[in-house]
């Protein structure tokens, strides 16, 4: 197993893996392309990620939070993903998570929810019954996203957010931190507040 990203995010997700009674808890060594960086953690530190590192029956996690730099770097490894549940989070057996994603300490997935590939469910954070996050998606910490809400690709849901039931959320939206969110948002909006209000808009590129 490799990690990609040797960041802060990075060491909440080692502290993961080896909690995850499903994965072997030995990691091979992490991938980074800055240059300034030679070492993290106790993991053999890789440097640069080049195609001729990559060992064929190896499988990766990209340990960055930023969703945009999750998805280059998706389409840049050729390789298989594997995914990551911290034995403290509580996911229903009617739920599924696609490959890449992580599931942090303490954080609640519920019944029939779907998680796309590539998605971070951070520390504490509570996803319920029938929700559908797209690929890329961060539920930031002590953020509640309720019963039937669909989460857009790439879309951030900030620390401490809630969702009420049966809302849309559009792709590459920036939600704030706290925001309270009861009506369906469109793609690329940035909303803050108590009730949710748009902004701005993130770049469509």
């Amino acid at each position: 197993m490799y990690l990609y990203g040797a960041s802060g995010h990075a060491k909440v997700i080692v502290d993961v893996i080896k909690s995850d009674p499903n994965l072997d808890t030995s990691i091979d060594g992490i991938f980074d392309d800055d240059e300034k960086k030679t070492s993290f953690l106790n993991i053999t530190f890789l440097g640069k990620f080049e195609t001729n590192k990559v060992v064929d029956s190896a499988s990766y996690l990209i340990s960055i939070g930023n969703n945009k730099v999750r998805k280059i770097i998706a389409k840049k490894v050729n390789a298989s993903f594997f995914k990551a549940i911290h034995k403290s989070a509580v996911v229903s057996e009617t739920a599924s998570i696609d490959e890449g994603s992580v599931v942090m300490q303490y954080a609640v997935i519920n019944a029939e929810a779907t998680i796309g590939k590539h998605c971070i469910i951070n520390t504490g954070a509570i996803i319920e019954h029938d929700c559908q996050l797209k690929d890329f998606a961060h539920i930031s910490p002590g953020a509640v996203v309720t019963g039937n809400v669909s989460v857009g690709e790439g879309t951030q849901v900030g620390a401490g957010a809630v969702v009420i039931p049966n809302i849309s959320i559009g792709k590459w939206c920036t939600i704030g931190a706290g925001a309270v969110i009861i009506e369906d948002i469109p793609d690329f909006a940035v909303v803050v507040g108590n009730p949710g209000k748009i902004i701005k808009y993130n770049p469509k590129k």
